[in-house]
């Protein structure tokens, strides 16, 4: 768990900024709190369940002593251990280096482009606030 305070936080602090107006008109339209959660508010969250998602598959992406913990295999271990490794038996070869920590880089920036269209949907919904 990368950062569940800091999620948690993230989340509380969007659904504070959601106006109270929305909840009273899905009482008005008859709908329970569970259904005023899952069919109003929880879609206006996407952007800050994105932005929660990116940061824990970044922190899970780059995490390089969870799994020193609780792998045994050499042939299991993740790529960032293994950069480190190359980068121990190989000197400073920092071409080859760079070459690989450009591949390791690449499924980052493919999920943030992914979910970037709720990133952009977020900052304008949240932009026309007063």
């Amino acid at each position: 768990l990368f950062g569940a305070s800091l999620y948690i936080f993230l989340l509380t602090q969007f659904f504070r900024s959601l106006p109270e107006e929305l909840a009273e008109a899905a009482r008005l339209d008859g709908a329970g709190e569970w259904t005023t959660f899952w069919r109003v508010m929880l879609p206006l969250a996407k952007p800050a369940l994105a932005t929660c998602a990116l940061f824990q598959f970044v922190g899970t992406w780059n995490d390089f002593l969870g799994p020193l913990i609780y792998l045994n295999d050499p042939h299991q271990y993740t790529v960032a251990y293994g950069l480190q490794q190359f980068m121990a038996k190989n000197g400073s070869q920092w071409a080859l280096l760079m070459a690989g920590s450009t591949l390791f880089i690449i499924p980052v920036v493919i999920v943030f482009f992914s979910a970037q269209k709720s990133f952009i949907q977020g900052i304008a919904t949240t932009g026309g606030r007063n």
